[in-house]
């Protein structure tokens, strides 16, 4: 038996055919349109992710030898879609995961005093990050819309909710709690949309998908819709807690680290609620059909893949990504230079939503491998002052995945900086696979985690050498002055 999981990711849509010993079959991959309206605003047309989640699944499927028995979906968390419930057409683009519009919105709520208790009850901050104050932002500025959403003719949801109505034809508006709890509407205790909270946010909760266990009968696919396939959906998380399942950190105190637009470091906390005081995120990672709840700790960082694709994009110092491995290693170090990529703000442990990005250091002999490095070792950094947190200094095996997660150099300044060991696993399509592997336990494809613990192979384990402490005090001292530009002048 196999399975079909698709990851609905913020730049395109992979889908994969997973093999009962967990081995990916085959692929497929599309990508989607970015749209950027005004600085600091993200947006995607939902058509499109449609379209792309077709022509993935249309690839992978014609690589397959059989057809799957079930499909499981991960999706780019938080990015709130609306669509009409009849025609299932969106009436505006979708507000990204990464836009920035609602600094102002975030402020007047936090200065009215309200962060305090947004935080009991979801686990998280109050950012432009969230779902909550886009809603908030469409209300406002798009009132036509938000008729249709309180007369009950327009859902909301995010991209996981979005896909199960188009391949259900609209019979299903559901998501799951690890979605759900990333939106400021979701209560940690409660499991359910806070009504607090949706009247804070100006949200009908009759509007919001009903919130359904991540694996398990979910819904069922159209033919019509969806292909001509005639599957259950039987499994659905975000993306990064699709990657936790996916490394198998089934276990408290497992850690991973997801590389791709921004990184994303979870860890399993099992069944109880630990809050933060250093900047990290509580957050549901998965809940079974009788209820029970695993919650994990998370690190959110918004740029690191990204940072890479803007030395290629934005300033063309890289024909590739790939080339940056290669190229970075043409040096010794970085020559001095420090680069904080703030591109889009900076996340956790530091939550500074007004942050730009930073390079210091330069002098007439910098060349772009130094700007380079100094690029793949702030992804380093990142990530060591989130791990560092997380787990109070003590760092464990980390587990790492996500595109960027290939390269060797930045794998072994990882283990470096961490003075852990970094294992990186067979197959890095650990999202998809979270996805596969919740699908397949929902269909009974696989009977327990302990038989998914048995599908998890290592491709390469990192062992730390001397960490540069000199080059992460200049890191600390670089973000020091990137967070003071961002406040105000007093």
């Amino acid at each position: 038996m196999s399975v079909l999981a698709i990851d609905a990711g913020t730049t395109g849509v992979t889908a994969v055919v997973v093999t009962d010993n967990g081995h990916i079959e085959s692929k497929g991959y599309e990508e989607f349109t970015q749209h950027f309206p005004h600085p600091g605003w993200v947006e995607h047309n939902p058509e499109d992710i449609w379209q792309a989640t077709l022509s993935a699944c249309a690839a992978a499927l014609s690589g397959a030898a059989a057809s799957p028995a079930c499909v499981g979906i991960t999706n780019q968390r938080e990015t709130a879609v609306l669509w009409d419930r009849r025609t299932l057409a969106a009436p505006r683009r979708a507000v990204v995961w990464q836009d920035r519009r609602t600094v102002e919105h975030c402020v007047r709520l936090r200065e009215a005093g309200y962060e305090p208790r947004i935080s009991q009850l979801t686990g998280l901050r109050l950012d432009p990050y969230f779902t909550g104050t886009k809603l908030s932002w469409l209300a406002e500025n798009d009132p036509g819309l938000w008729e249709g959403v309180e007369s009950g003719n327009v859902a909301i949801g995010t991209v996981d909710s979005y896909l199960i109505a188009r391949m259900t034809a609209g019979t299903r508006h559901v998501t799951d709690p690890s979605n759900a709890s990333r939106t400021l509407l979701y209560g940690l205790e409660s499991g359910a949309w806070e009504p607090e909270l949706c009247e804070l946010f100006g949200v009908p909760e009759s509007a919001l998908p009903e919130i359904v266990p991540n694996y398990g009968p979910l819904g069922r696919t159209d033919p019509g819709a969806f292909l001509g396939l005639d599957l259950p959906i039987s499994g659905v998380a975000g993306d990064q807690q699709a990657a936790l399942f996916g490394q198998t950190c089934f276990d408290v105190g497992d850690v991973k680290c997801t590389y791709g637009t921004g990184s994303f470091v979870l860890t399993n906390l099992g069944g109880e609620i630990a809050r933060s005081e250093s900047g990290l995120l509580t957050t549901v990672a998965w809940q079974t059909p009788s209820g029970e709840r695993t919650f994990a700790l998370e690190g959110s960082i918004f740029v690191t893949g990204a940072a890479v694709q803007w030395l290629r994009d934005g300033l063309g110092v890289l024909g590739t990504v790939a080339e940056s491995e290669a190229l970075a290693r043409t040096v010794p170090d970085t020559g001095g230079v420090v680069f904080v990529p703030a591109l889009t703000g900076l996340g956790a442990p530091h939550w500074e939503p007004d942050a730009r990005g930073l390079i210091t250091g330069i002098t007439r002999g910098t060349t772009r491998a130094h700007l380079v490095r100094a690029t793949l070792e702030a992804i380093a950094y990142e990530v060591r002052d989130v791990v560092e947190v997380m787990t109070a200094g003590s760092a464990p095996v980390l587990k790492a995945d996500g595109g960027a997660s290939v390269n060797n150099l930045l794998m072994q300044l990882q283990a470096d900086q961490l003075g852990a060991p970094v294992e990186r696993p067979a197959i890095q399509e650990t999202t998809a696979l979270g996805a596969a592997f919740l699908a397949g336990l929902g269909a009974g494809v696989w009977g327990s985690k302990a038989e998914l613990r048995q599908t998890w192979h290592l491709d390469r384990r990192f062992e730390p050498d001397e960490p540069d402490d000199a080059g992460y005090e200049r890191w600390r001292a670089a973000v020091g002055l990137t967070t003071a530009a961002a406040r105000p002048l007093t």
